[in-house]
């Protein structure tokens, strides 16, 4: 495997020259681009992980990601001085799969950047699973089909699908979810958990009544599938 790419975008200058010296020290391979309109012309190097600035003039990073996000495979972590719980919920919902609040301790980036990159690489490739009757959940290409219907997830809620329906009948809190599943403890980041699972319980509602994840009330939640 080659050097890894990251894509820094941020309408700050020290920012992108920070971030793009410490990463290259990192023996990361670094792009970087000041606006939104910008990032999208840099996308042709195919970065490997985007960190992308929420608050930007021209384009923010909202819409950035919501632009990129169906052509774009790779992690996007969103450089945020937002602190809201629903903006940081919004950001995930669209497609972003990690945020860093700024300001940000550098190892701390350094890690979930790492952390994230390491989960790309585990992309390990699967036989195809059925569970019940017409659920399948292709591992290898990451898809997820009832019957021949595709049942279109987000990259971060096919990783939620994929890491309960392998360990299934085992019950993991929000907070050891996010840990194992992001690769990243950081508190308070689990409540992202619940609204990704009612997302994906409201995208299998549309095919089937069975229910496929558990709330074990209290603890967490379960694949029973």
């Amino acid at each position: 495997m080659g050097v890894e790419k990251l894509l820094v975008v941020d309408d700050e200058r020290d920012i992108r020259r920070l971030l793009g010296d410490f990463f290259e020290l990192q023996g990361y391979q670094v792009y970087t681009a000041a606006s939104g309109k910008e990032a999208l012309e840099k996308l042709a190097v195919q970065p490997d992980l985007i960190l992308l600035d929420i608050n930007m003039p021209d384009m923010d990073g909202m819409e950035v990601c919501r632009r990129i996000r169906d052509h774009v495979t790779c992690p996007i972590v969103f450089l945020t001085a937002r602190v809201e719980e629903q903006d940081r919920i919004n950001g995930l919902m669209i497609g972003g799969d990690d945020y860093v609040v700024k300001p940000f301790a550098m190892e701390e980036l350094g890690a979930r950047v790492a952390a994230h990159l390491r989960r790309e690489r585990r992309g390990m490739i699967r036989e195809n699973v059925a569970f019940h009757r017409e659920l399948v959940i292709h591992y290898g290409s990451r898809q997820v089909f009832f019957g021949e219907e595709p049942v279109n997830l987000t990259k971060t809620e096919f990783d939620l699908v994929e890491f309960l329906s392998l360990h299934r009948g085992q019950v993991f809190s929000r907070e050891r979810i996010y840990e194992l599943v992001w690769g990243y403890d950081s508190e308070g980041d689990s409540q992202i958990i619940t609204e990704h699972i009612r997302r994906i319980r409201q995208k299998l509602k549309k095919f089937t009544d069975e229910e496929f994840i558990e709330t074990v009330w209290g603890v967490g939640y379960k694949w029973i599938g």
